[in-house]
């Protein structure tokens, strides 16, 4: 037997397709470095990729921050798993700069330049824009007892002046 169409039944349908496809997508955004990227010492919540993604879900902007950062790190070890850890997709990568190379000297490996250099020229074959992570000196008063690592208040601090240039590559 058919049944006949009800027509709320047809008009909920219809609405639900049109905010699904109405939705814009969720930028794709990849955090890769050392452990100040990974947030060591921190809650997950604390790190600076997770409260640069707060910051611009509150700004309005529909953002995935995906933190890829690993304790001890290197750019030899960010250039090879760089293609598994910044997946198809991926608009931007936020480049820690500093911390797999610091972690690099002290253990005597490697060409710096030359392994940050790669790992630039590999992300931007992808079309993936690539953004440095913010350092300054003042990063200085908000560190943990260690001297290294961020403290939560240093984590916003990276992530209040890494968001003007997130917001601007993601419109």
């Amino acid at each position: 037997m058919i049944y006949p169409a009800r027509p709320w039944l047809i008009a909920g349908f219809l609405v639900a397709i049109a905010l699904c496809l109405g939705r814009p997508a969720r930028a794709q955004i990849v955090a890769i470095g050392a452990s100040n990227v990974a947030g060591r010492g921190v809650s997950s919540s604390d790190a600076w990729p997770a409260q640069l993604e707060g910051m611009l879900a509150a700004k309005g902007r529909r953002v995935q921050v995906t933190n890829a950062g690993i304790n001890g790190d290197t750019n030899a070890g960010m250039l090879a798993r760089l293609d598994s850890a910044v997946p198809a997709g991926t608009k931007i990568v936020l480049l820690d700069r500093v911390g797999g190379g610091w972690n690099a000297r002290r253990l005597h490996q490697g060409d710096q330049n030359a392994e940050l250099a790669a790992i630039e020229a590999r992300l931007r074959s992808r079309g993936i824009r690539v953004i440095p992570m913010w350092w300054n000196a003042v990063l200085r008063n908000y560190l943990q007892p260690d001297h290294i690592h961020f403290t939560p208040e240093g984590h916003r601090v990276v992530a209040a002046h890494m968001l003007p240039s997130v917001i601007s590559a993601v419109h």
